[in-house]
């Protein structure tokens, strides 16, 4: 038997990940994904500072400089960091026993994953390029959604409100006159842009094709298989950025054109004027019962799904699940199916953790039992999952 195959096995359909540490060459570390204040550079001062925390990964970060496996999950088989074996080489071998037959059909592997990104100050005004721009470069969409957990925002940075699109009296020459100047002076293209300040414990769907500038929080982000981004806003608190990161993933015959950059971008979506009812998101109940409440707080979108369970202390419960999941614990402690479980208060780079796992699509159709060990706090986790999982519509 092969040590995939054990280590599937002895989990009975789940399986403990290690935390997976990406970062980044621009912005600021918010300092709250519970990473050991001396630890934010321990990938290298040439890298920038470590930003996100990746979970149930399969992609791998489309940064300069990154490694062979960067932003890849591994499993933990024995507790040993030496012997950790790479998530991507278990979906390979157990293919539906571990992901589904659905997945494996349409997909032909894992199509999501799931990141905290943290940044102390509001991101770029980017863009993940819509449908037909990422097809004529060979590269996958990035849909993504936000949910802001109070438990990793103990401080909400310097500018917790995020823009999204553009006002809808904003005509397009004037977004192309603001591209056009990308290398000439501080365009402040988010003057054309609106904003929302960010509500704790609420989400934003995002689908590909809208530019957007996330607010200063520390965010939950289940998203579709994609690093793909190019960034409209060249002068940001100071930092400055360059044409090739306007002109990102293009063909080269279009990279010199302002028309081709801006055709990346879906118009409508950008500019419609119920933009918050479109896709602004409340947790919404899904089932609830003695000692624990389990939430949809990502839904609304044909590509990703999320929700929030809260057991509370002393309770077990059994929960059912459509889907193969992935998991984060983000407070209090206890048992999830054969593991322990706990949302770790500090993390040395590099050091195993207890609070991130993956549930096969068997175990989670079976059910698996959550028990909060805890007298006085809550057991909270969320969990991300693909297009197989019964995704709630948005609601009216």
């Amino acid at each position: 038997m092969s040590q995939i195959r054990d280590t599937f096995e002895k989990g009975e359909g789940i399986l403990q990940l290690t935390p997976t540490w990406v970062p980044r060459p621009f912005n600021r570390p918010g300092r709250r994904l519970r990473l050991h204040p001396d630890d934010y550079f321990a990938m290298g001062m040439e890298r920038g500072a470590i930003v996100e925390r990746w979970f149930s990964s399969i992609t791998h970060v489309e940064t300069k400089g990154a490694g062979k496996y960067e932003g890849m999950s591994f499993v933990n088989v024995d507790d040993n960091p030496e012997h950790v074996i790479l998530f991507k080489d278990f979906i390979d071998e157990l293919g539906a026993e571990l992901i589904g037959q659905e997945l494996m059909e349409e997909y032909g592997t894992w199509p999501m994953y799931s990141k905290f990104y943290d940044y102390e100050m509001p991101l770029f005004h980017h863009i993940h390029h819509a449908e037909d721009a990422c097809r004529k470069v060979g590269v996958k969409p990035k849909h993504e959604h936000y949910f802001f957990p109070k438990q990793y925002n103990q401080h909400l940075g310097k500018m917790p409100v995020s823009y999204f699109g553009f006002d809808p009296s904003v005509t397009k020459e004037e977004v192309i006159e603001r591209l056009r100047d990308y290398t000439t002076r501080d365009t402040r293209i988010t003057e054309l842009s609106r904003a929302w300040r960010i509500e704790l414990d609420t989400g934003w769907y995002t689908p590909a094709g809208v530019v957007h500038a996330p607010g200063s929080l520390c965010t939950y982000e289940p998203q579709w298989n994609s690093d793909v981004m190019a960034i409209w806003e060249n002068v940001v608190n100071g930092e400055v950025f360059h044409y090739d990161d306007l002109s990102a993933y293009l063909p080269e015959e279009d990279k010199k054109s302002i028309e081709r950059i801006f055709e990346v971008a879906d118009w409508e979506k950008n500019t419609c004027a119920d933009y918050r009812k479109r896709y602004f998101r409340r947790p919404v109940t899904e089932k609830t019962g003695e000692g624990f409440e389990q939430k949809w707080i990502v839904y609304g979108n044909d590509y990703v799904g999320g929700k929030e369970l809260i057991v509370e202390p002393g309770a077990s419960v059994v929960i059912e699940d459509p889907c193969a999941y992935g998991c984060v614990v983000i407070q209090g402690r206890g048992k999830l199916g054969g593991f322990d479980c706990e949302s770790p208060t500090l993390i040395r780079y590099g050091q195993l953790t207890a609070d991130e796992f993956f549930v096969s699509r068997p175990a989670a159709v079976k059910g698996v039992r959550i028990v909060n060990q805890s007298k006085y706090e809550p057991l909270v986790m969320l969990k991300h999952f693909g297009p197989d999982g019964h995704i709630l519509p948005a609601q009216a």
